[in-house]
């Protein structure tokens, strides 16, 4: 048997601590660190009730453990992010940046899986973008003449805490960004709606997409998106298609997404958190390959 990849965790918020129970179940992966502010909170009492050391001394403590780990996921903040990668790039570990900075190659491991295995750090875009992006880049592939992309994302109030409230404009970019990055679109628009209905609803995108006069080949779409659909089911189990490709006036084209958690350590309505971590999950076990 291969040798186990070596990771840890910065950040004991909810989304390093979801993250940390899915690696705790892959074969690939060895939890050697979870380090955060603060042994007193809830994510650092739960991680060392699953037996994995702990640190308050947060980007200090994985620098004094370089030798010893191979790959950290930072669940911090785009901002916190940026100071953390001007320390880590001086080492050998790997990153996952499971925030919004944009410094990192972005991935989405349905789309572009192999480009990150000559990366030290690699970018998870945004939850709307793991959700949308897949489904943009499938179209793209199928249609031509697309001249405009717009993603809705639509998620529980509850599911989004205070580093994805302080990440809005950031989110945006990175999922704009992202958009036309993996589509052949020089115009997308994202708009996130933080809905505080009770009981909290779960994650669904739309997906539109207007092309330039051009005859829009739907029989090609459904094709290439089922194909897509089911990349993404391999590692995220409750992505499912809400509504299937569909024309609206003679140029318009829309999907819909619902992703629903696999309630870990989240809420299984807390879908939008859970389709990035499933996403990084599938990221590091690329990575452990080329141990």
């Amino acid at each position: 048997m291969k040798e186990k990849l070596k990771v840890a965790f910065l950040g004991s918020g909810k989304i390093g601590i979801d993250l940390l129970i899915k690696a705790l179940r892959s074969d690939r992966l060895e939890c050697v660190l979870v380090s955060g502010r603060n042994l007193e909170s809830e994510g650092m009492r739960k991680s060392e009730s699953l037996n994995v050391p702990i640190s308050d001394n947060g980007i200090d403590s994985i620098l004094e453990l370089k030798e010893e780990i191979d790959l950290v996921f930072d669940a911090t903040s785009a901002m916190a992010h940026t100071a953390h990668w001007e320390k880590l790039k001086k080492t050998n570990i790997r990153v996952i940046d499971m925030t919004p900075s944009g410094i990192g190659l972005p991935v989405v491991p349905a789309i572009n899986s192999n480009e990150i295995l000559s990366n030290q750090n690699v970018n998870m875009i945004t939850c709307g973008g793991q959700a949308s992006l897949p489904i943009v880049n499938a179209v793209s592939e199928a249609q031509k003449g697309i001249n405009y992309i717009e993603i809705v994302s639509s998620i529980a109030s509850l599911s989004a805490g205070p580093a994805t409230r302080a990440n809005i404009d950031e989110y945006i970019d990175a999922t704009e960004s992202g958009a036309k990055r993996f589509s052949k679109t020089k115009e997308s628009k994202v708009i996130l709606i933080l809905n505080p209905a009770e009981p909290p609803i779960f994650m669904q995108t739309s997906i539109s997409f207007l092309t330039d006069g051009i005859e829009i080949n739907l029989e090609e779409i459904r094709k290439s998106t089922t194909q897509m659909i089911k990349k993404i089911q391999k590692y995220v189990p409750g992505y499912e298609l809400l509504v299937e490709p569909v024309i609206v006036g003679d140029d318009r084209l829309i999907v819909m997404i619902k992703v629903t958690g696999l309630g870990d350590y989240l809420p299984s309505y807390a879908g939008n958190l859970d389709i990035i971590n499933c996403a990084a999950i599938s990221v590091a076990e690329n990575f452990s390959i080329i141990k």
